[in-house]
């Protein structure tokens, strides 16, 4: 890896974030304070639902915007500029292994996801009002949780941006990225499916379940959540799983 080339890879992004901040910032807080604030905050003042379920939520929804957050900001690009500016051809001339392009927008994307996640929690915590109750035990636990999560993230953008192509955009978000969403545990914990004892298994292979459930272990262990041990595990598992496809599927695009 030639460091210098990768550091001003990386410094190029930050600085186009840095002018997009604000479209990124309300790209990043919309969905998920709308969904803090009716889910959160309405159902649970009017009383359809009981006042714990903010807590049991919150974590669910980091997860969330960790997840789309990163996936957008490595799967658009990518998508773009192999198929639309063609500006990626600028970076594979670098002075660069052709993988170490592909991993600085990793890291990128890591950053964004976990700039989300800072972002979201107090702006939800805020929104939901009292009743929030977050036991921070461990720390370490915690960052280790946030740092895989926002690994798989980028893991799961880098390998979507290099295999969709721009006419397939919404087919990504209405036949992948929505399902991982809906049964990714975000809303409810994944004891809530013990009467569906099908899909309770089924959505084992979903990697967003692992993102909720390990925040949830991390922030509010009081409730029902899957093993650290296996949370962990998981996430590894799936970390290296997509940034291996990506990686391998990056270099087929780019050389081909």
């Amino acid at each position: 890896m030639n460091a210098r080339t990768f550091w001003a890879l990386l410094a190029r992004d930050a600085h186009v974030a840095r002018r997009n901040f604000l479209p990124l910032l309300l790209q990043t807080l919309l969905q998920p304070m709308l969904l803090v604030f009716v889910l959160g905050r309405v159902l649970t003042t009017s009383g359809m639902m009981p006042m714990p379920y903010k807590s049991m939520l919150l974590p669910g929804i980091i997860a969330l915007s960790m997840v789309l957050a990163g996936i957008q900001s490595v799967a658009m690009p990518l998508i773009a500029e192999f198929q639309f500016t063609r500006e990626i051809e600028d970076r594979l001339l670098a002075p660069i292994e052709i993988e170490w392009v592909a991993v600085e927008k990793v890291l990128a994307g890591m950053i964004q996801a976990l700039v989300a996640g800072l972002v979201v929690l107090p702006a939800a915590w805020l929104t939901l009002g009292k009743g929030v109750e977050l036991r921070l035990g461990h720390p370490a636990e915690f960052l280790a949780m946030v740092l895989l999560v926002a690994l798989l993230s980028s893991g799961v953008g880098l390998l979507l941006g290099c295999s969709v192509g721009q006419t397939q955009i919404g087919l990504m978000f209405s036949l992948v990225l929505a399902p991982m969403i809906f049964f990714g545990c975000t809303y409810y914990p994944w004891s809530a499916l013990a009467r569906f004892p099908i899909l309770r298994r089924a959505v084992l292979v979903n990697p967003v379940v692992y993102a909720s459930e390990g925040l949830r272990a991390s922030l509010v262990p009081q409730f029902p959540h899957l093993p650290e041990g296996a949370i962990f595990g998981a996430l590894l598992l799936f970390d290296a799983v997509f940034l291996s496809l990506g990686l391998q599927r990056f270099r087929r695009k780019a050389v081909g």
